[in-house]
């Protein structure tokens, strides 16, 4: 069985990389006499100095003490790469060419692939390149790459395929302003890569549970204690915690400004808007919040056998589309305006922007819905959300819930993997 030209002996001290020239060692040794360097696998600077083991020298040492011995035709050359630190070989910086400190757990058992790629490319030097103050690989150091996370990087590594892919798919994208190609380059370099790659979401919410969970349950209970003491609130007070809610559960909003005065160019006149939403980019939306005073959402009585929504709904709905139409004809004078208005209490050079406000409203109650009304009220809610995003005091309460019990399970708030019966 014919044997790798490169492999690695682990000892107690040193790691040992072996070399087996392709014919015989007689050209290595050449190059040794020249005071020159063997490159290996372009990864590896050798050097006469880290040579421990020269078997053809010693084959030809003992054949002249004694004829009668029999030797295994194996020209292998054993040099010294890496000394034991600690519980991991510390590489030296003059065998792989740079001096970013590499260090390679003990117990691990690598072999040429793990440090070389393809066209005799060196996977080390490449990693090191992106500015790393060492690299560790395997072990228990808390700044180490785990061997099987090691070892999927070196299975995802391009191949010369996926490199010729790449730079047609770089010319593709200059040709096609001219003409069409045949082939679509591109596709075929994403279809390739989608197939020897894996992708996996990183659980970048998993530290930050614990407090999480207290947040939401803090205010679950919060809104659930608002609702049953509904009375004992007034409207002004109950106004600000519900839109504390309302930012917890939109993390796109920033801050939240109560009375802010708005521009109707219809009547000529100053009007205030209950509760202006700006998000991080500046952009504002109209949040109205009302008492539930435990109001159902929908009429019970029918109108031309369809429930109808009660006035409160409606003319709640009628007061957010104004306060839209006028945001969106006050137009680049109501956003200097804004911006001058709210400059103290926004990020610096954060400019409030109108582009296509939309409006929330939170109202009433849909716990009691019959199957009937909850259906026509979410064709209602359906039909106007484009402009008002209508939810109920239950939504609320079921967002908060759902966010919850998520975060109790243990499941990342993420993108799940798609379904094995997805075509």
């Amino acid at each position: 069985m014919t044997k790798p030209s490169v492999e690695f002996e682990v000892s107690d001290k040193e790691l040992y990389l072996i070399y087996r020239p392709r014919d015989d060692s007689s050209w290595v040794h050449k190059i040794f006499e020249r005071d020159e360097e063997l490159l290996v696998k372009g990864t590896f600077h050798l050097t006469s100095k880290d040579l421990v083991e020269d078997a053809a020298e010693e084959k030809a040492n003992a054949a002249s003490d004694d004829d009668d011995i029999l030797w295994v035709n194996d020209d292998r050359l054993v040099f010294s790469v890496a000394t034991a630190d600690g519980v991991y070989f510390r590489f030296k910086p003059q065998i792989l060419g740079f001096e970013t400190p590499v260090l390679l757990y003990q117990d691990a058992r690598p072999n040429w692939k793990w440090f070389s790629a393809e066209r005799k490319v060196s996977i080390l030097n490449i990693i090191q390149s992106l500015g790393l103050e060492r690299i560790v690989i395997g072990g228990p150091d808390p700044d180490a790459i785990p061997l099987p996370e090691y070892e999927r990087l070196l299975n995802q590594f391009p191949t010369p395929y996926e490199l010729r892919r790449y730079v047609q798919a770089r010319v593709a994208t200059v040709v096609r302003q001219y003409t069409e190609p045949a082939i679509d380059a591109e596709a075929l370099l994403n279809a390739y890569v989608d197939r020897r790659t894996v992708a996996t979401a990183p659980n970048l919410e998993a530290p930050f549970r614990q407090f999480d969970v207290a947040k939401y349950d803090f205010a679950l209970k919060r809104l659930q204690a608002m609702l049953v003491n509904e009375l004992g609130t007034s409207e002004a007070q109950w106004q600000l915690e519900i839109v504390e809610i309302i930012l917890l559960l939109n993390p796109r909003y920033i801050k939240a400004f109560s009375e802010v005065r708005l521009w109707d160019a219809d009547a000529s006149k100053w009007r205030r808007i209950d509760l202006l939403l700006v998000d991080a980019s500046g952009n504002v939306d109209v949040i109205e919040i009302k008492k539930p005073m435990g109001k159902p959402i929908m009429l019970p009585v029918h109108y031309r056998d369809h429930h109808l929504p009660m006035r409160d709904l409606v003319g709640a709905m009628g007061q957010v589309t104004h306060y839209l139409r006028h945001l969106s004809r006050w137009g680049p004078a109501g956003e200097d305006y804004l911006t001058q208005l709210l400059r103290a209490y926004l990020p610096a050079g954060l400019r409030i922007r109108i582009v296509n406000p939309s409006g929330i409203l939170i109202i009433g109650r849909s716990n009691t819905l019959s199957d009937v009304q909850r259906r026509e009220f979410e064709v209602l809610r359906r039909d106007s959300k484009g402009v008002v995003d209508i939810v109920t005091y239950d939504d609320l309460l079921a967002r908060v819930q759902t966010v919850l019990d998520q975060l109790r399970s243990g499941q990342a708030l993420s993108v799940a993997p798609a379904s094995p019966m997805a075509e």
